[in-house]
């Protein structure tokens, strides 16, 4: 069950569990929230938006989960190391582990510190404005999905508070620095996760997949990679995963993680060299060296994502609750088990139910992936969180992991096919073939010029016949080979556009969304 036979399974799966089906599952959850929230705060004063909170977070987790946690499991369900079922298993278990045990007990009431909730004094205002904040980045984040473009959740759930924040105080609200670092993340998002991917890829390529013998140099190299895959991932663990936990700075996050590596490349190395024993010197046989590297990072991947975009879903329902019951505006507020429970919950239902379609788009749809190219974008994806917030710079997961499948994608085409290479190899080829006919037709055409021919001519006659309906085959391949080098590409633009277009428009879209739902709102309560 690969990526190229998800279609299969989308439509199999429409038979037996049809989109009438998962919506209904999908409102079930809801309305189990719906149920629990009235329940559980019935008698709680002004409790009304404390239960429409909670039904939107529950909308929003979901959401999350069928958007955004694609990034960590597409690249390794693209390139077939693991299958689609396990890949939702795995991603489910460990987005859950990671909200719970990790999530925080504290989140800032306004994500990213994009608005000052000091101007808003009347509590009541200020519920109105998280709630449409909620609702609008859920919306936008199903739009997204339905059109198969990953976005990311937390410029989502920010266009959708400072929509909110704009409409309920002004524009002077808005923290318009943070602003701009969130834009420019536009850019160093996928730049600086394009790049360090396409660094991995031509390391292993010139270091592996290039040599003759790929098997020698694949368990010396193996090892090292791996074992630099665990520091990466145990840095970022420390920092950003358990942090709830333990809290560290880099420079020891980072001497634990070394010590940890040690131990990995000890392990690795010869169960490495005992794994490349059995398999062909070939470029199938030392990608499949890498998918059990993948499985652990798309979990590692996946419980990170559970500890900290948790809170795209349940920051604002932890601000709403904490406003309903303790009637003032707080920055940081504690997070109850109920609010970390619909938030870890919804992602892993949203998942199951809808995740597939983005599980394809970053899989398969943008550029063709194998076990090494998905193993560098999972790289990119740790060692770029681990620098940016080293230097402070606001990044997106989403836009990280995307902008590694592309930088492998345009890799690709540089260093196998870029359109100069390609039409040089292609007329070389022509002119060769072309030179080799000539001379097969000249040949043949003196022999056959001969009055008495022995035996062996009229072998060779007839070798020569064959050799030349074979070249003249040859030379009109390489007459279309060549009218189609332009077009020779293995980074589907279309897919690029929709993309960029939809993570360029995401922040104003959910703040023009959230302005109208508060509008909305305000005019309903007054």
């Amino acid at each position: 069950m690969d990526i190229n036979t998800i279609d299969t399974i989308d439509k199999a799966t429409e038979k037996t569990l049809p989109g009438f089906a998962k919506l209904s599952l999908g409102l079930l959850f809801v309305v189990l929230v719906f149920l629990w929230s009235y329940t559980s705060h019935g008698d709680v004063p002004n409790n009304t938006f404390l239960i429409i909170g909670a039904v939107f977070g529950a909308y929003m987790a979901m959401n999350i989960g069928a958007n955004d946690v694609a990034n960590n499991v597409g690249p390794a369900v693209g390139s077939k190391a693991m299958t689609l079922m396990w890949a939702i298993i795995i991603a489910a278990i460990f987005e859950a582990l990671g909200a719970f045990i990790a999530g925080g007990d504290v989140v800032k009431t306004i994500k990213k510190g994009i608005i000052d909730p000091a101007l808003i004094t009347n509590p009541d205002i200020f519920i109105w404005a998280m709630t449409a904040a909620l609702l609008s980045a859920a919306l936008w984040l199903n739009f997204a999905t339905s059109v198969g473009a990953p976005v990311s959740t937390t410029h989502s759930i920010v266009g959708g508070v400072m929509g909110a924040g704009i409409a309920s105080a002004g524009f002077a609200i808005v923290n318009w620095g943070t602003m701009a670092k969130i834009a420019a993340s536009w850019v160093i998002s996928p730049v600086l996760g394009g790049i360090i991917a396409a660094a991995f890829l031509f390391f292993i390529k010139k270091k592996i997949m290039f040599k003759k013998d790929m098997v020698t140099s694949a368990k010396v190299f193996v090892p090292v990679l791996i074992s630099f895959m665990t520091w990466a991932f145990s840095t970022y663990l420390i920092l950003k995963g358990i942090k709830k936990i333990i809290k560290l700075d880099f420079f020891t996050a980072a001497g634990i993680a070394l010590i940890i590596a040690i131990i990995a490349y000890i392990l690795v190395k010869p169960l490495v060299a005992k794994a490349a024993d059995k398999i062909e010197n070939t470029r199938v046989g030392v990608n499949s060296l890498f998918t059990i590297p993948l499985i652990f990072a798309a979990a590692l991947l996946s419980f990170a994502h559970g500890a900290n975009d948790v809170a795209n879903a349940i920051g604002p329902l932890a601000a709403i609750n904490d406003a309903v019951m303790s009637s003032e505006i707080s920055k940081k507020v504690d997070i109850p088990f109920w609010v970390m429970a619909v938030g870890a919950v919804g992602i892993a239902v949203g998942l199951a139910l809808y995740g597939p379609k983005l599980i394809k788009t970053v899989g398969s749809e943008i550029t063709e992936l194998d076990q090494v190219r998905a193993f560098s974008i999972a790289m990119a994806a740790s060692i770029t969180v681990i620098i940016a917030s080293q230097l402070g710079l606001p990044v997106s997961s989403t836009h990280i992991a995307v902008g590694g499948v592309f930088g492998v994608g345009f890799l690709r085409e540089y260093l196998d096919s870029t359109e100069a290479k390609f039409i040089s190899d292609t007329r070389k080829r022509f002119k060769k073939n072309k030179k080799e006919l000539d001379e097969y037709e000249d040949e043949l055409k003196n022999l056959e010029s001969l009055e008495k021919k022995s035996k062996s001519n009229y072998i060779r006659i007839a070798e020569l016949y064959k050799k030349i309906e074979d070249k003249v085959e040859r030379v009109k391949q390489e007459k279309k080979d060549f009218k189609s080098a332009k077009r020779v590409k293995y980074v589907k633009r279309d897919a690029v556009k929709k993309i960029i277009a939809a993570w360029v428009i995401t922040v104003p879209a959910a703040a023009c969304l959230s302005a109208c739902i508060f509008f909305m709102i305000k005019g309903i309560m007054a």
